[in-house]
């Protein structure tokens, strides 16, 4: 067998493709209501970015194994609306996060009335434009305590609240979700119901509620799905979001449906109602967030620094090219 010593560096180079549902939402803007980026790494970011995802709100949440102090909860809280903020936009996306009490970890009582003292420290920062994501898991008589108290915060505080639909028993949990809220005095438009299905949507919007989807592989809501669900339906008061947890999931989920409901011809107008508009409006209530905060390309200098610490690292250059073959 001969073997070419001849080979240029041109012939090196990785024959890199892009993807081909990026050139069915080329020019469009993207806003993931329900991502939770301290899972994800820098590539993720920077997918997102390429994408066209301009801005996103991360909810906070249980992490996957119970915390057991309330310092844990206070440094979690700090990171949201402090480094991961800051490493969003060195990316050119907008973060905001909701703050709140997780469904989960509502049952260890002694922990939640910590908890629940330290949520006013929070609720009032800069980012911060929701109460969220709380709710049922379980659907336990602590979980439904720690609900109210926290639907009772955000009424305060006039923030919107983002709720977590609980897995099992479903469309119950779901009734019980918006039946609390409208017994705490909420407005339906001040909730956003998250995880829903089609055994739930008819209601939530019948309702008056906002009606968010998860697009999540194998299971809560695949994107086929979810296009018939905009094909029934229509777009007013529905969004979607990746969630794009610490599971099986994908951080491109918003716009991988975009570029399916432009192939089965769903218009423009509906794909940016669900994919961008929606959520813009449903979280702009709080006063944090605007259209035209959007409007503009961020500038991003990957060399600053927050509190004496950045994304890169040993005098590393920013943005890699990563379609070279060389890892410099």
């Amino acid at each position: 067998m001969c073997c070419r010593q001849d080979i240029t560096e041109k012939e090196l180079e990785p024959r890199v493709e892009v993807p081909l549902f990026l050139e069915a939402i080329k020019g469009m803007k993207f806003f993931d209501p329900h991502v939770h980026m301290t899972s994800r790494t820098t590539d993720d970011y920077q997918a997102m970015a390429d994408a066209g995802v301009v801005a996103l709100i991360e909810p906070a949440f249980w992490l996957g194994q119970p915390r057991t102090g309330v310092s844990t909860f206070q440094d979690y809280y700090s990171s949201l609306i402090g480094w991961e903020r800051f490493r969003s936009s060195q990316f050119g996306i907008k973060h905001y996060c909701t703050i709140g009490l997780n469904s989960r970890e509502a049952n260890n009582e002694a922990l939640a009335e910590q908890v629940m003292e330290i949520l006013p420290l929070f609720l009032y920062k800069e980012g911060v434009v929701g109460v969220g994501e709380i709710g049922f898991d379980d659907q336990t008589k602590a979980e439904e305590k720690y609900y109210r108290l926290q639907l009772l915060l955000a009424k305060e505080a006039s923030l919107p609240v983002q709720i977590h639909t609980p897995h099992r028993d479903k469309k119950r949990g779901t009734q019980r979700s918006m039946d609390i809220a409208i017994d705490c005095g909420l407005s339906p438009d001040m909730v956003i119901v998250d995880h829903n299905n089609e055994e739930t949507v008819e209601e939530v919007l019948e309702r008056g509620f906002w009606a968010a989807f998860t697009i999540y592989p194998f299971t809560k809501m695949g994107n086929e799905r979810m296009v018939e669900i905009v094909k029934k339906y229509g777009a007013e008061r529905i969004m979607i979001n990746s969630a794009a947890d610490w599971g099986i999931s994908d951080p491109l989920a918003v716009p991988k449906t975009a570029a399916l409901m432009k192939q089965h011809g769903i218009s423009d107008e509906f794909i940016h109602l669900v994919t961008y508009k929606n959520a813009i409006t449903a979280f702009g209530k709080s006063g944090q967030l605007h259209e035209a905060d959007f409007e503009t390309v961020q500038q991003v200098d990957q060399s600053i620094k927050f509190q004496g610490n950045t994304i890169l690292r040993g005098g590393q250059q920013p943005r890699i090219d990563k379609g070279s073959l060389i890892i410099k």
